[in-house]
């Protein structure tokens, strides 16, 4: 056996155990992620902040992107299950769900970015357009238009046998290109828009800080109080959350698109089976990556929020 060969069977077998034991794990950790965020933003009290209801879709999104995606892909690599290579719908399905909700979470998450950059804002105005009924606009709109825009997915996908008795669910010809740089364009746009939004909204904090660090005396300065200064701790602290969030998710994802642009770059290059062994061991690690952000937003929540935390203390309290 070539050292090649060798290198090969220890990444599938490092590949196979990952999705074995740190499968599970992940999913138990993601479901009690999304299950703390949910209850959390849930509360009457925090459900009156446009911005807790970007989180709920968000949370809610992220629990179907780990059944729906997460473990079918634990199933298939680490135990060898694979319901969607003998059921034509249940292929198409599978595929469906899992670009539609591996697109809505974080445009969702970029919705709470544009509602932070609102609320501070040192425009009054502006500050006033981040209401509840904006959020709900906003995330049917986003819903209904990816739900629709997937639809293809539907269509296009197949069953491909790739050798005797062994097929995939997957894309093929023209279509496998097609998405290819779809994948490749929605995760820089989406990357693009989070850091864009990030620092935006870092900007307008810095900007109300040295509002109160210096204000002008020259001026009625209660009314700047209650203007400008007028963010509340629960909107810093969703603040902080959102960047958090958004940063976690442009960490992982990152290493996801540099696999992407490689995949592009060396589309026409010619591979031995060797390579092609290689190349998919990387993708399904990258795979296991993109996941993660889905499933630790609670804990990042609960760091970097005492509101969050005190919230969460009033829900074990009061059971």
């Amino acid at each position: 056996m070539s050292s090649s060969t060798n290198i090969i069977a220890e990444m599938e077998s490092a590949e196979q155990h990952l999705h074995q034991i740190g499968g599970p794990i992940l999913i138990l950790i993601g479901t009690v992620s999304c299950i703390i965020n949910l209850i959390v933003f849930s509360k009457k009290t925090q459900r009156k902040n446009p911005c807790s209801i970007y989180f709920i879709a968000y949370n809610c999104s992220n629990f179907v992107y780990i059944y729906s995606t997460i473990l079918p892909s634990i199933l298939n690599i680490g135990y060898s299950i694979d319901a969607t290579s003998y059921n034509l719908v249940i292929c198409r399905l599978h595929l469906y769900i899992s670009i539609l909700f591996n697109c809505l979470s974080p445009f969702y998450l970029i919705l709470a970015s544009i509602d932070r950059i609102l609320i501070t804002s040192p425009n009054a105005l502006t500050r006033q357009r981040s209401t509840r009924r904006l959020a709900y606009t906003c995330i049917i709109s986003v819903t209904l238009f990816w739900v629709l825009f997937h639809v293809h997915t539907l269509i296009l996908t197949n069953i491909i046998q790739l050798a005797p008795n062994y097929f995939v669910c997957y894309f093929q010809g023209v279509y496998l290109s097609f998405i290819s740089y779809y994948f490749l364009i929605e995760e820089i746009i989406a990357l693009s828009l989070m850091i864009i939004f990030g620092l935006w909204s870092i900007k307008n904090i810095r900007s109300i800080r040295r509002v109160r660090v210096a204000p002008d005396l020259s001026v009625n300065t209660p009314a700047v109080g209650v203007g400008l200064l007028a963010t509340s701790s629960k909107d810093r602290q969703l603040i902080f959350i959102v960047l958090m969030d958004t940063t976690i998710y442009a960490l992982f994802s990152f290493v996801y698109v540099i696999f992407l642009l490689y995949g592009q770059i060396t589309q026409n290059y010619t591979k031995n089976a060797d390579r092609i062994q290689i190349e998919n061991i990387v993708r399904n690690l990258c795979t296991f990556s993109v996941g993660i952000p889905f499933c630790i937003s609670s804990y990042a929540n609960l760091i970097v929020s005492k509101t969050f935390r005190n919230e969460l203390k009033k829900v074990f309290l009061r059971g």
